[in-house]
């Protein structure tokens, strides 16, 4: 019989009052086991060398290779030759990452959305790998974030918040001007990505974003759903649907309006999209939500 892999609680290593974000130093980092965690990390590599795990593949790490992992890919470090890094534990789902144009960033996404997708495929290749002068300006971030956390003094939640939006808006920007050709393959797919994140409220086909990642339709086709797990043309809808149910809940404007507003040219189709994503008419929900 298989032996479990153990997951790591944020109970266990997020503070009492219940802060999504927890940065652990690693100086050097001690064998811990392969395990899974129900946050996800970032991991910034910043000396010596060792072998990042995953269970089924094993990829050289050194300093300046910076990546993430989410919480349901178990993972380990295995050859440690003074092997220091920095973890940044993070629950997404109770951070701002919408905020701003943070998501039009191709960078955002290739590095937190696609690379930890293509992982195997790209055998790590496609990581982002800080030059020496991103790594000091990534640590001033850390050291920043670190202080608020350890300080917790009043208005922290929205120092150390404002702080892990400009770490992960840095390294977004980061992996926008690698040179990597396998990181360069996965911004082309981002690009798309953020296109519709940017104009989603306008008419875009499947060539637009076929165009704009510069692949053939079939490659780029394959390439997203199997990145995404949905189709480019299903992603934008559920971004849509997605704006339309903040306008629903904080607004008056009228269904129809809202449609439009959106990107739907016609608000029956929206009607019945918005129930297929959320199980209740627009109607139904705006009432639910008030």
């Amino acid at each position: 019989m298989p032996e479990m892999i153990p997951t790591l609680k944020k109970e266990d290593w997020f503070h009492p009052d219940g802060f999504p974000i927890v940065v652990e130093r690693r100086d050097p980092q001690e064998p811990f086991g392969l395990h899974c965690h129900e946050f996800a990390e970032i991991v910034i590599i910043t000396g010596g060398k060792g072998v990042h795990i995953t269970g089924e593949d094993s990829y050289e790490l050194v300093t300046g290779d910076t990546f993430v992992i989410g919480g349901d890919r178990p993972h380990d470090y295995l050859n440690m030759d003074q092997l220091s890094l920095i973890n940044i534990l993070f629950d997404p789902l109770e951070l701002p990452l919408s905020i701003g144009d943070l998501q039009s960033l191709s960078g955002y996404h290739a590095l937190f959305t696609l690379e930890p997708a293509w992982r195997k495929r790209h055998q790590f290749t496609s990581r982002l790998q800080l030059n020496p002068a991103e790594l000091i300006e990534t640590l001033r971030y850390v050291e920043s974030l670190d202080q608020e956390l350890k300080q917790r003094s009043a208005g922290f939640r929205t120092m150390a918040t404002l702080t892990m939006l400009q770490l992960v808006t840095f390294l977004s920007r980061c992996y926008i001007r690698t040179r990597n050709p396998e990181s360069k393959k996965l911004l082309r797919i981002a690009e798309a990505i953020s296109h519709i994140q940017r104009h989603f409220d306008r008419p875009i086909s499947l060539d637009d974003l076929v165009e704009i990642s510069g692949m053939s339709r079939r490659n780029f086709i394959r390439t997203f759903e199997g990145t995404m797990e949905t189709s480019p043309i299903k992603y934008l809808i559920q971004v849509r649907i997605q704006e339309a149910s903040r306008l629903l809940r904080s607004t008056d404007r009228s269904i129809t309006d809202i449609a439009f507003d959106v990107g739907f040219s016609d608000s029956n189709y929206f009607s019945r999209q918005f129930r297929t994503h959320l199980g209740l008419s627009p109607r139904e929900y705006r009432k639910q939500m008030r």
